[in-house]
């Protein structure tokens, strides 16, 4: 697998990042978006709203409003989750997730460090990557 997917977090890049106590996270956040954002859990497959959504637009942070990704490079990938094959430049950061016996690339937000899911080296060209996204941390803005 590529372990520095593109869009990954550049050193420097985190002059504008977001820090708030887990009391702050819990007041804004609903609790399921809590849960998988500042607890590294997962939704249930085929729960996210944003599975059938095919307007052009932009995915953002539902934590912090960060765009993570465009609606041009979504597609089905079959699992049950909002599936990409490229994050907007500057928008993740990823770190080794050994949770569940296995190793995978967990992918988080750049600037408030919310857990937004996994990247998988199965997806679609030109970059071979899936980036298996929650929906509950993620919010859709139609262009």
């Amino acid at each position: 697998m590529n372990t520095t997917p593109q869009g990954s977090i550049q050193a420097g890049s985190t002059d504008d990042r977001i820090e708030k106590s887990d009391a702050e996270w819990k007041r804004e956040l609903t609790p399921e978006q809590y849960r998988v954002l500042r607890k590294h859990g997962t939704e249930r497959a085929g729960t996210s709203p944003l599975n059938n959504e095919k307007r052009a637009g932009t995915y953002k942070c539902a934590a912090c409003g960060l765009p993570l990704f465009s609606s041009d490079t979504k597609f089905e990938s079959g699992t049950g989750w909002p599936s990409f094959w490229q994050p907007l430049d500057n928008a993740i950061g990823t770190s080794t997730d050994r949770s569940f016996f296995m190793t995978r690339t967990e992918v988080h937000c750049r600037r408030c460090g919310g857990h937004l899911g996994h990247v998988f080296d199965d997806g679609p060209q030109p970059t071979g990557l899936r980036y298996c996204m929650n929906g509950v941390a993620l919010k859709f803005k139609p262009k």
